[in-house]
């Protein structure tokens, strides 16, 4: 071939692999209110970044007539390329070739690249629009999900794995983001389940529809599979784009500091009579959060499931920070299961990445009753307590107002190792409300009186107790609280804590691995 005839045979090549499943399944896309899978990767990473790899990848299947039937890059995208500077790797499938049907080699081309992640120490990012496996190359497809799976594990605790669920997700196609750290839905464009909805019908005769049973609101608010629900394509970019403003690129590097114009000396005026003096009357935790954290920005994550617990990400002095608290707005910030299970993830995520914690405690105890106990809030709770322990990132834990019987103790207390504890003076922490505790030690005394009597005595009995116990006093005294502070100050105290813990180290006895409660 002559030069010129090279030069044209490799720009068609580049066109026909551009051109994905061809025009009239791109407008079939678009009609559907989604972007291509080339278009998704060229609206994520920064203008002119992307590199693609593996451009003329073909299957090899000769069985009923595939043959005859091939796309250049097999229904699949991969590269590398930068978000806010950051390298990445990606993949993005193509629904517009077989539905994005995964088969052997559209499987080697993603582990490909989560192995150049890996290698490199960079996070991964996968687009998901698929309608699961390529059913005409059989097992070959089956053992590429396997292999897929299998790298999701060894990636996990390395580098950060990013879903974006951007159409169908199903079947065994599932698990990948599900090993994911961060999943991210389309309302009304993107689903995911392990069996459909004609399955279901045909199995136990339930009527559902793929937005009921595997939908972004259904994921993000009842199962809890899904973290983050976006209004549409454009915004689940910003939002990922947001997300790994937070991140390191893996477990070797830590987030670099940011100049921050928010002055680390602020103080925060609103928060002195912020707390309501009645520990029954509920606040919101957020607004607390907003006043502290650097330009009012928290990325919460999971803000439809568990409500009763906040977790995500914020900068304090310019460092990436994780914060759980307890939500009193919510079932009183009580913990229960999906709370637990909510924070513990998250905790071990920004154990796994070097983020420090910040922990806000205001809660009242185990949320008690049948559904917990046979649900297993007994093993559920204990894995926000082993994650907790388990930590060994920088931890900081402030009591803005109570904290009650085991939940005092799961909360990042310092029984459990949390570097620096603190309260403010309206704190109360006790085994339980005081109410409560007069009517467990005092009720042989209380027996016999009835009328005014009765409530004079019990009145009597609970302020005797509440000054005894339910202020922050008594922990101090014995050395499990490090400091009680004005809230004006938290932000300043808070900052200054964070900074005297950035070289923490912890070393821990040598073993495989623990046995969390699974």
């Amino acid at each position: 071939m002559t030069e010129c005839t090279n030069r044209t045979l490799l720009k068609e090549k580049i066109r026909l692999n551009e051109l994905g499943g061809g025009e009239s399944r791109i407008k079939r896309q678009h009609d559907q209110g989604k972007y291509t899978a080339r278009e998704r990767i060229e609206k994520l990473v920064d203008p002119g970044s992307f590199i693609e790899f593996d451009k003329f990848v073909t299957h090899r299947c000769n069985d009923f007539g595939m043959s005859e039937n091939k796309f250049l890059g097999d229904g699949v995208i991969t590269g590398i390329g930068k978000i806010n500077g950051k390298q990445v790797a990606l993949f993005s499938q193509d629904f517009t070739c077989w539905g994005g049907a995964l088969g052997a080699a559209f499987a080697k081309k993603i582990c490909k690249v989560m192995d150049f992640a890996l290698n490199n120490r960079i996070p991964v990012i996968g687009i998901n629009d698929s309608g699961g496996a390529r059913i005409q190359e059989g097992v070959d497809s089956l053992a590429g999900y396997a292999e897929i799976f299998y790298r999701n594990v060894k990636c996990s605790g390395v580098i950060p794995q990013i879903s974006l669920v951007m159409g169908p997700c199903a079947g065994g196609a599932v698990y990948s983001p599900a090993m994911t750290d961060f999943i991210f839905m389309v309302d009304q464009t993107s689903y995911m389940f392990v069996t459909g909805p004609e399955v279901i019908k045909t199995v136990t005769h339930e009527e559902v529809t793929k937005e009921e049973l595997g939908g972004a609101k259904t994921h993000n608010e009842k199962s809890g599979v899904a973290h983050f629900m976006c209004s549409d394509e454009d915004d689940c970019f910003e939002r990922t784009r947001e997300l790994l403003s937070f991140l390191p690129s893996s477990n070797f590097t830590k987030v670099n500091r940011e100049n921050t114009q928010d002055n680390v000396e602020r103080s925060n005026n609103k928060l002195k009579d912020f707390i309501p003096s009645n520990s029954k009357k509920p606040y919101d935790m957020k607004e607390l959060i907003l006043e502290i954290v650097d330009n009012k920005h928290f990325l919460e994550v999971q803000a439809g499931f568990a409500k009763n617990i906040l977790c995500g990400f914020s900068k304090m002095g310019g460092d990436s920070i994780g914060i759980i608290a307890n939500q009193p707005n919510n079932l009183a910030g009580v913990l229960d299961i999906d709370s637990s299970m909510k924070a513990a993830r998250f905790i071990r995520f920004c154990d796994a990445f070097e983020i420090p914690i910040l922990t806000l405690v205001d809660v009242p105890g185990f949320l008690p009753g049948t559904v917990q106990e046979f649900g297993g809030i007994i093993k559920h709770g204990s894995k926000l307590l082993y994650a907790f322990s388990e930590a060994t990132v920088p931890m900081i834990t402030l009591i803005t107002r109570k904290a009650y019987g085991g939940a005092y103790d799961v909360m990042a207390s310092k029984h459990i190792r949390s570097d620096i504890n603190l309260a403010y003076p309206n704190a109360e922490i006790a085994v339980m409300g005081a109410e409560g505790a007069v009517k467990i030690i005092f009720r042989n005394e209380l027996k016999g009186l009835d009328g005014d009597a009765f409530e004079v005595k019990k009145a009597e009995l609970i302020k005797d107790y509440e000054d005894k116990f339910n202020n922050p006093y008594k922990a101090a005294e014995l050395g499990y609280l490090d400091e009680i502070i004005f809230p004006e100050d938290t932000r300043k105290k808070i900052i200054q804590y964070l900074r005297s813990l950035e070289n923490k180290k912890v070393y821990r006895p040598k073993r495989k691995h623990g046995n969390i409660q699974l």
